[in-house]
């Protein structure tokens, strides 16, 4: 399996892909919390990277994070219904149930349980200087939070380390995460004895894709382009993307951020360098930029959309239930190994 991470590239309009080389054959932990269908923003952010590197040998755990949607929601809603839409979301983009096991963190008692020792190894003084856990403060927009938010890195140790997993994929923000899961791993070892590998970041750099309305692409601002929307929806929602009224269309994304960021979309479903869209529709206007980014955005989707027919609500179930059942007897294993090192149990 492999050990370190591989470096990555970056491909056309800031896609990052594994660079050339061996195959890889270890194992990778990501995931999503269940809040909302997922859009282009997590297509081309991380899921297409995650196909790739399938694609590629690694043997793929996805968590489906529905324990961590109560860290800043008092009660979800339809929780069901979005575990079972994004489990459709993962398949329609192609990964693959077989070599790969979609889980969900409720359905594995034992990876849950692993944050009673990993607690034990951090102090609260971390936990409180965590920069992604104060950002995630910040933009939950509270005055205090509860600790399952606060202990969020912990819980993200125990996704990556039940596993053993040796890739983390990670942008910048999410580097003092995973470092605080290599220090856990490490102080285990170091007090109770080897069980614990260290995970390496799979670092990739992808530009922020912004909503159609200019702000960040969100599935609770409404402003985003699901992977599940029709062709006539996507047409309908990028007819109303602002723009500004210079017909010159040119890639200039501090003055022009809204043209600049349907260019970005455009090339990155064409392929292109944002600048090369913008040459090709020259004088076009806004409305002959915004036909140019419908056609390549419902190519990009065409092929997810056939995937997704192919299952229904029924086969996300078990597929879910299949792989949570595999997490369950990796998680067991791992849980009973902690317990010996630690003379319980």
């Amino acid at each position: 399996m492999a050990t370190t991470a591989p470096a990555v590239t970056t491909g056309p309009a800031g896609m990052t892909a594994p660079a050339a080389g061996p195959m890889l054959t270890g194992r990778v932990l990501t995931g999503d919390r269940p809040t909302g269908g997922l859009h282009l923003g997590h297509y081309f952010g991380t899921l297409a990277n995650r196909v790739r590197l399938q694609q590629q040998g690694c043997e793929l755990f996805v968590v489906v994070a529905d324990y961590q949607v109560i860290t800043d929601r008092d009660r979800p809603e339809n929780l069901r219904q979005l575990r079972t839409s994004m489990v459709l979301d993962y398949l329609a983009c192609g990964i693959d149930p077989g070599p790969s096991t979609i889980f969900a963190h409720s359905a594995v008692p034992a990876l849950n349980q692993l944050l009673v020792p990993f607690l034990s190894l951090v102090s609260t003084g971390e936990l409180d200087r965590n920069p992604t856990v104060k950002e995630e403060i910040r933009l939950a927009g509270r005055s205090s939070v509860n600790g399952l938010m606060m202990t969020y890195p912990v819980h993200q140790a125990a996704d990556i380390l039940f596993c053993k997993a040796d890739l983390v994929p990670v942008g910048k923000d999410q580097l003092p995460h995973l470092e605080l899961t290599r220090s856990i791993a490490r102080r285990f070892n170091d007090r109770y004895g080897p069980v614990f590998g260290l995970p390496e970041a799979l670092l990739g750099e992808v530009g922020t894709l912004l909503g159609l309305d200019g702000r960040k692409m969100s599935k609770s601002l409404g402003n985003a382009i699901a992977l599940a929307d029709s062709p006539d929806q996507v047409a309908v929602k990028l007819r109303g993307a602002r723009t500004d009224s210079d017909r010159r269309i040119r890639y200039q994304p501090q003055s022009r951020p809204e043209v600049a960021n349907l260019l970005i979309l455009a090339g990155l479903c064409l392929g292109l360098d944002p600048q090369q869209v913008a040459d090709r529709i020259g004088a076009g206007g806004a409305a002959e930029l915004k036909r140019v980014v419908t056609d390549a955005v419902n190519d990009v989707l065409a092929p997810i959309r056939a995937r997704r027919a192919g299952y229904g609500p029924d086969d996300a179930v078990e597929i879910l239930r299949r792989g949570s059942a595999r997490a369950r007897e990796i998680a067991d294993q791992t849980l009973a190994e902690v317990n010996a090192a630690m003379e319980m149990g």
